[in-house]
């Protein structure tokens, strides 16, 4: 593959930047922590294809900081994300981009050529060079395309994108197009205004349409050149009218002509206000040099990635864990302008509270596993914000939105997962957002439904679903292209254990207890017959045959949303206990899991793991709960070890705004906050000798390894001790994410069936067991 490490190295000795408070010296025998971990990040990993399962992962290469509004970054034709490492055919660079499933962002594009203009520039490319020269670090990326000798470079701040293009010194025209009419998920609406000073062009694009919903949104941009254009032109889609100066179509864009063999700055901001907004946010952090915009990119990015800093031997586990880290700190993004201002769910314009971030694009159904926790962990006070954004949102929308993109929530995916996401976040470190209110619209769309605006719905059909205890399979659960009634139940179960933990944080002991029945509805789809979590029809009766059976659809089993009833069995991440006792006890749990492990990344139309997909992100731990932790540390390295890596294909699935990312970061710690709505951490054995992760109050967690890394590194536990003492129990305390402290794990070559076995070694369960009614023998 096209590395970026030797840039990355080149670039962070340049910049410097060094962590504050280092960690301490290593022993002689002991790795060193690492300093600068910008270094072994490479953001070409996991921009490929990983076969007929895993298809496109969908991560970007591109120039970002954390969190920010512009994602700067190339595009390839034919991807629905924007960028396929394996497609060496560009379109050019957009200002927008996401790990998401379905065609969205990649608005405002641009394309350095010096191919003249034909009829039709709308659909130019230009081939990406295979000669080591396409390099992506922290904040900065760079591409040459061999075939007009042009070499772009892109870094950026929170707003906007900086461009530097040098163009070969040969009789070429050097030409600029720019497709305000070329976002990925196709526009509604689309202008774009070339300036009479030569220096600027500005314009909006409206598009959405996310995995076929009805949101849509309207980006506006301003972009100002290094040295003025020497001639224009616009087209709309039919056809080029040179020296015209604007364009209003869906297919709307124009180009700019330099001097040949120029070497320009480009430098674009955007808003979702308005032109004027982005005018003003390009003013506001559009004023220094390409190399002084890298270099503050460059320290922000090393000083996010120091929050954590481990020791190792094996370089291509730190390159793969801090690119992963680098990816959950991508979303979601900065929306308000710089002078606070918002479009928000209602359509206005709303101004967010001085000294805090708007912030948007949230695949709740994905990140409420795991990435809250971390983001929350690292992060509390931006997690507050993220909180307070979404309570935003449902102030001016009447309801919580599920799967937000920009100013609307698409309704994407099953369940309210928007819910665990908040808690998550609470429970991992942010406080600073209005928890009362939060709660009101949680319970609202839990007994509700949680109306919003243009026929979205939080959790419809919770009428019938109140009545009879579970969703049943009808038309009213009917959800894109699954009946999804076992689905819902489900996540539901999750998102009512997750509001009766939040509410009895917040002293509401009524409405704890009355969610925390709820949260055991997942009960009502044991079906003790055939041994499953299956759904039901309206009647009470389970419509699927006994076992498992092949799926009726094409994308997993009628009644689970990207899944089947193997791999929905082990959604009940709230009651492990419970599910075991309905399974017939721990034994026979145990062999259930040894069995659907048997494949690790099966995707949805097989009875085995399917890795690259959520539901299943918890399942390696389960054995933690049945008495064969050993397993677990087994099962956690193979995924760890096999389907990720150093590679463009080092995913095992979409990253989905960071989750996938985020599940590698936590196994690799050797942790995993295995149930949303609690602090609970359980273990599996560290990747890394030493790991320390800052928390606030300048305190940190402490994670001691030795043996643990590189090729023949230790990969089992024979005993663990918390803070000096030593613990036989396979989680931490409760109280260690706010306190911070040492873990010392003590390994070995070989398993030992003694340690972390016995019953009251299990994390903790939260509900009763299934009634005996409905166990199975």
């Amino acid at each position: 593959m096209r590395s970026g490490r030797p840039l990355a190295a080149l670039v962070a000795a340049l910049v410097g930047v060094m962590l504050s408070g280092a960690p301490p010296a290593a022993h002689a025998d002991q790795p060193a922590f690492v300093v600068n971990p910008i270094s072994h990040v490479d953001t070409l990993i996991g921009t490929g294809t990983g076969g007929e399962t895993v298809g496109e992962i969908n991560n970007f290469p591109g120039a970002t900081v954390p969190f920010g509004m512009v994602q700067y970054s190339p595009d390839t034709t034919d991807t629905y994300a924007g960028y396929d490492h394996d497609n060496e055919r560009s379109t050019g660079f957009s200002m927008t981009h996401a790990s998401v499933g379905c065609a969205a962002f990649g608005d405002i594009s641009m394309l350095p050529t010096t191919t003249p203009i034909g009829p039709r520039p709308w659909d130019d490319w230009e081939e990406i060079a295979h000669d080591g020269t396409e390099v992506g670090v922290p904040g900065y990326y760079t591409v040459r395309f061999p075939v007009t000798g042009v070499t772009a470079e892109l870094t950026a701040t929170t707003r906007t994108g900086v461009g530097r293009f040098s163009y070969p010194a040969n009789s070429q025209p050097a030409l600029f197009h720019v497709r305000s009419g070329g976002s990925l998920g196709g526009n509604d609406a689309a202008t774009i205004q070339i300036g009479q000073d030569h220096t600027t062009i500005t314009g909006s694009a409206t598009t959405g349409g996310f995995c076929g919903k009805n949101n849509t949104y309207t980006v506006y941009f301003a972009m100002k050149f290094s040295r003025p254009f020497t001639s224009y032109g616009t087209w709309d889609g039919d056809a080029v009218y040179p020296g015209a100066g604007s364009a209003d179509s869906i297919h709307s864009g124009g180009y700019v002509e330099f001097p040949t063999g120029s070497t320009l700055e480009a430098r674009t901001a955007i808003s979702y206000v308005s032109v004027d907004g982005a005018r003003a946010n390009l003013a506001a952090e559009g004023g220094r040099s390409f190399d002084e915009v890298r270099a503050a990119a460059l320290a922000q990015w090393n000083a996010a990635l120091a929050r954590i800093t481990v020791a190792g031997t094996d370089s291509a586990d730190l390159q793969t864990f801090y690119t992963s880290l680098y990816r959950t700190l991508l979303h979601p993004n900065t929306f308000n302008d710089a002078d606070g201002r918002y479009i928000g769910f209602d359509g206005k314009i709303h101004t967010v509270a001085r000294g805090h971030t708007q912030y948007a694009n949230f695949s709740d159904w994905d990140t409420y596993r795991c990435l809250a926790a971390l983001q929350a962990l690292l992060f509390p006070a931006q997690a507050g914000d993220m909180a307070q954004s979404l309570v935003n949102d449902a102030e001016q929308s009447g309801s919580l939105p599920r799967w937000a993109l920009a100013n609307s929530a698409t309704g994407e995916m099953t369940g309210d997962n928007v819910v665990p996401l908040i808690v998550n976040l609470y429970t991992f470190g942010a406080r600073d957002f209005d928890v009362k209110t939060a709660l009101r619209y949680m319970v609202s769309g839990a007994t509700q439904g949680g109306v919003g605006r243009g026929g979205y719905v939080e959790r419809p059909g919770i009428a019938t679903y109140l009545e009879r205890g579970y969703a049943p399979q009808t038309d009213e659960f009917r959800a894109d292209h699954n009946i999804v009634g076992a689905s819902i139940t489900l996540e539901w179960s999750v998102d009512d254990f997750a509001i009766s933990r939040f509410a009895d944080a917040l002293g509401d002991t009524a409405t704890a207890a009355e969610f925390q029945n709820r949260a055991q509805y997942w009960q009502n789809l044991f079906n003790p017959a055939t041994g499953y979590l299956s759904p039901r029809n309206a009647d009470g009766t389970f419509p699927l045959g006994p076992g498992f059976v092949e799926p009726l659809r094409g994308f997993g089993q009628e009644g689970y949303d990207e899944g089947n009833a193997e791999q929905y069995l082990w959604l009940v991440p709230h009651n492990v206990a419970g599910l075991v006792a309905a399974l017939g006890g721990r034994q026979a749990a145990a062999d259930r899991l040894d069995r659907f492990l048997t494949e690790l990344n099966a995707g949805p139309n097989r009875p085995f793991m399917w890795a690259g997909n959520e539901p299943d992100f918890g399942v390696p731990w389960l054995y933690n709960y049945v008495g064969q932790p050993w397993k677990t540390q087994e099962a956690v390295n193979r995924v760890r070890s096999e389907l990720f890596g150093p590679r463009p294909d080092g995913e095992p699935g979409n990253d989905d705004l960071g989750a996938q990312s985020s599940w590698y970061v936590w196994a690799a710690l050797g942790l995993f906050p295995s149930t949303p709505g609690t602090p609970v951490l359980t273990v599996n054995t560290p990747l890394f000798d030493r790991a320390q992760v800052s928390i606030p109050g300048g305190k940190t967690i402490r994670i001691f390894a030795p043996g643990a890394s590189g090729h023949n590194g230790l990969k089992y536990i024979n005993g663990l001790s918390v803070d000096g003492r030593a613990t036989d129990q396979t989680f931490l305390p409760e109280s260690f994410i706010r306190t911070g402290g040492d873990v010392t794990f003590s390994l070995s070559a070989t398993p030992t069936m003694v340690w972390g076995a016995a019953e009251a070694a299990a994390p903790p369960s939260f509900g009763a067991a299934a009634p005996p009614s409905q166990q199975r023998s």
